[in-house]
Protein backbone atom coordinates (compact mmCIF):
# COMPACT_ATOMS: atom_id res chain seq x y z
CA UNK A 1 0.00 0.00 0.00
CA UNK A 2 1.53 3.47 -1.20
CA UNK A 3 1.64 5.93 1.79
CA UNK A 4 0.55 9.15 0.59
CA UNK A 5 1.31 11.20 3.10
CA UNK A 6 5.03 11.67 1.41
CA UNK A 7 5.74 13.51 -1.41
CA UNK A 8 8.14 13.21 -4.11
CA UNK A 9 11.37 14.05 -2.16
CA UNK A 10 9.88 11.89 0.94
CA UNK A 11 8.76 14.76 2.83
CA UNK A 12 5.08 14.90 4.59
CA UNK A 13 2.77 16.74 2.83
CA UNK A 14 -0.70 17.00 3.06
CA UNK A 15 -2.76 14.78 0.89
CA UNK A 16 -4.45 16.83 -2.26
CA UNK A 17 -8.27 15.66 -2.05
CA UNK A 18 -9.84 17.96 -4.59
CA UNK A 19 -10.77 14.84 -7.09
CA UNK A 20 -12.05 12.86 -4.25
CA UNK A 21 -16.06 12.94 -4.58
CA UNK A 22 -18.00 14.17 -1.61
CA UNK A 23 -19.51 11.18 0.35
CA UNK A 24 -21.14 10.60 3.33
CA UNK A 25 -18.44 9.34 5.79
CA UNK A 26 -19.10 8.15 9.30
CA UNK A 27 -16.63 6.97 11.69
CA UNK A 28 -17.20 4.77 15.57
CA UNK A 29 -13.95 4.73 17.88
CA UNK A 30 -14.20 3.68 21.33
CA UNK A 31 -11.80 4.07 24.86
CA UNK A 32 -11.81 3.21 28.26
CA UNK A 33 -10.78 4.81 31.31
CA UNK A 34 -10.62 2.24 34.53
CA UNK A 35 -10.84 3.69 37.75
CA UNK A 36 -11.38 2.48 41.19
CA UNK A 37 -15.30 1.77 42.27
CA UNK A 38 -15.38 5.06 44.93
CA UNK A 39 -14.15 7.58 41.76
CA UNK A 40 -17.03 5.65 39.86
CA UNK A 41 -19.49 6.25 42.87
CA UNK A 42 -18.28 9.55 42.78
CA UNK A 43 -18.40 10.35 38.98
CA UNK A 44 -21.89 8.50 39.23
CA UNK A 45 -23.19 10.56 42.12
CA UNK A 46 -22.35 14.09 40.28
CA UNK A 47 -19.88 14.23 44.04
CA UNK A 48 -16.68 14.65 42.45
CA UNK A 49 -14.87 18.39 43.25
CA UNK A 50 -14.75 19.71 39.46
CA UNK A 51 -18.75 19.08 39.20
CA UNK A 52 -20.55 17.14 36.59
CA UNK A 53 -17.80 15.05 34.95
CA UNK A 54 -19.37 13.46 31.74
CA UNK A 55 -21.50 16.69 30.77
CA UNK A 56 -18.06 18.46 30.60
CA UNK A 57 -16.34 15.61 28.99
CA UNK A 58 -19.12 15.01 26.31
CA UNK A 59 -18.27 18.47 25.21
CA UNK A 60 -14.83 18.35 25.23
CA UNK A 61 -14.81 15.45 22.54
CA UNK A 62 -17.29 17.25 20.51
CA UNK A 63 -14.86 20.10 20.23
CA UNK A 64 -11.72 17.92 19.83
CA UNK A 65 -13.66 16.36 16.46
CA UNK A 66 -14.14 20.23 15.76
CA UNK A 67 -10.92 21.08 16.23
CA UNK A 68 -8.76 17.42 14.77
CA UNK A 69 -7.19 19.41 12.17
CA UNK A 70 -5.45 21.78 14.00
CA UNK A 71 -3.62 19.47 16.11
CA UNK A 72 -3.00 16.34 14.18
CA UNK A 73 -0.72 18.28 11.36
CA UNK A 74 -1.62 16.57 7.90
CA UNK A 75 -5.85 16.20 8.64
CA UNK A 76 -7.77 18.40 6.62
CA UNK A 77 -10.03 21.01 8.06
CA UNK A 78 -13.70 19.20 7.72
CA UNK A 79 -17.36 20.56 7.71
CA UNK A 80 -18.66 17.77 10.50
CA UNK A 81 -22.44 17.62 10.39
CA UNK A 82 -22.20 15.85 13.34
CA UNK A 83 -20.71 14.60 16.67
CA UNK A 84 -21.91 12.33 19.38
CA UNK A 85 -20.25 10.87 22.65
CA UNK A 86 -21.68 8.22 24.68
CA UNK A 87 -20.79 6.68 27.94
CA UNK A 88 -21.66 3.27 29.05
CA UNK A 89 -20.36 2.59 33.19
CA UNK A 90 -18.74 -0.15 33.66
CA UNK A 91 -17.77 -1.58 37.02
CA UNK A 92 -14.95 -0.64 36.98
CA UNK A 93 -14.24 1.92 33.82
CA UNK A 94 -16.61 4.47 31.84
CA UNK A 95 -16.54 2.92 27.88
CA UNK A 96 -16.64 6.24 25.33
CA UNK A 97 -17.75 6.01 22.27
CA UNK A 98 -17.51 8.97 19.71
CA UNK A 99 -19.62 9.05 16.55
CA UNK A 100 -18.47 11.54 13.67
CA UNK A 101 -20.32 12.23 10.57
CA UNK A 102 -19.65 14.80 7.69
CA UNK A 103 -19.92 14.93 3.88
CA UNK A 104 -17.12 15.39 2.73
CA UNK A 105 -14.01 14.09 0.71
CA UNK A 106 -11.43 12.68 3.31
CA UNK A 107 -12.90 10.52 6.20
CA UNK A 108 -13.53 11.45 10.11
CA UNK A 109 -12.09 8.17 11.57
CA UNK A 110 -9.25 10.79 13.36
CA UNK A 111 -12.08 13.11 13.98
CA UNK A 112 -13.92 9.93 16.01
CA UNK A 113 -10.50 8.89 17.51
CA UNK A 114 -9.48 12.45 18.83
CA UNK A 115 -12.68 12.94 20.21
CA UNK A 116 -13.16 9.84 22.23
CA UNK A 117 -9.54 10.23 23.55
CA UNK A 118 -9.95 13.65 24.60
CA UNK A 119 -13.25 12.73 26.26
CA UNK A 120 -11.22 10.42 28.35
CA UNK A 121 -8.67 12.39 28.85
CA UNK A 122 -11.41 15.37 30.53
CA UNK A 123 -12.95 12.74 32.79
CA UNK A 124 -9.39 11.89 33.89
CA UNK A 125 -8.59 15.70 34.47
CA UNK A 126 -11.95 16.07 36.18
CA UNK A 127 -11.37 12.99 38.71
CA UNK A 128 -7.57 13.00 39.39
CA UNK A 129 -7.87 14.80 42.14
CA UNK A 130 -9.54 11.61 44.25
CA UNK A 131 -7.53 9.32 41.97
CA UNK A 132 -4.50 9.46 40.38
CA UNK A 133 -3.34 5.87 38.87
CA UNK A 134 -6.94 5.85 36.04
CA UNK A 135 -5.98 3.98 33.09
CA UNK A 136 -7.07 4.90 29.57
CA UNK A 137 -6.95 1.98 27.24
CA UNK A 138 -8.58 0.33 24.24
CA UNK A 139 -8.43 3.38 22.42
CA UNK A 140 -9.57 1.77 18.41
CA UNK A 141 -11.77 2.53 15.56
CA UNK A 142 -15.15 0.35 15.65
CA UNK A 143 -16.06 1.26 12.07
CA UNK A 144 -16.22 3.54 9.25
CA UNK A 145 -18.61 4.23 6.29
CA UNK A 146 -18.37 6.38 2.89
CA UNK A 147 -15.58 7.26 0.77
CA UNK A 148 -13.86 4.70 -1.85
CA UNK A 149 -12.85 1.93 0.80
CA UNK A 150 -16.36 1.88 2.01
CA UNK A 151 -16.79 -0.16 4.98
CA UNK A 152 -14.65 -0.73 7.59
CA UNK A 153 -15.44 -2.71 10.37
CA UNK A 154 -13.47 -3.96 13.56
CA UNK A 155 -13.37 -7.41 14.42
CA UNK A 156 -14.37 -8.78 17.35
CA UNK A 157 -11.77 -9.33 20.01
CA UNK A 158 -11.87 -11.70 22.64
Amino acid sequence: MELTHFGEQGRARMVDVSEKPVTVRTAVAECRIHMNGETLSRLKSGSLPKGDVLAVAQVAGIMAAKRTHELIPMCHPLPLTGADIRFTLEPDAVLIRSTVRCSGMTGVEMEALHAASVAALTIYDMCKAVQKDMEITDLHLLEKTGGKSGVYKREARI
